[in-house]
């Protein structure tokens, strides 16, 4: 009986495996930032759960897609495809995540710091 993945195109697993190198490391950046910013000892006020939360939000997919890259089916062309471009949008949720802390950060209404 054929697999349900026959006749599918797949990716090679050296590439796939380059992609989840660079996931991961990435992810490890955007929590290390996040870690960093919420061990300020400044006190956080109302303004700093917004850009947190869409920290949040973007890690979470960036997580989500690592997982789903150590998947064996991650090789199929369609799944990677998709993978990578949720890893895209996680991406730039936590790029709009630290642009809105920067802002509050400039307008002076954040109690948690950024620039210093």
């Amino acid at each position: 009986m054929a697999s349900e993945t026959d006749g599918q195109e797949k990716i090679d697993a050296t590439f796939r495996n380059g992609s989840l190198t660079a996931v991961g490391i990435i992810t490890g950046f955007s929590l290390s930032f996040i870690n960093n910013w919420v061990s300020n000892p400044n006190d956080w006020s109302r303004i700093d759960i917004l850009p947190m939360t869409v920290m949040v939000v973007g890690i979470a997919l960036q997580v989500k897609v690592f997982a789903d890259l150590l998947s064996r089916d991650s090789l199929l062309v369609a799944k990677y495809d998709r993978a990578r471009r949720l890893f895209l949008i996680g991406l730039l949720i936590v790029a709009a995540g630290i642009a809105i802390a920067l802002v509050n950060d400039i307008l002076g209404i954040s109690s948690q710091k950024m620039l210093g």
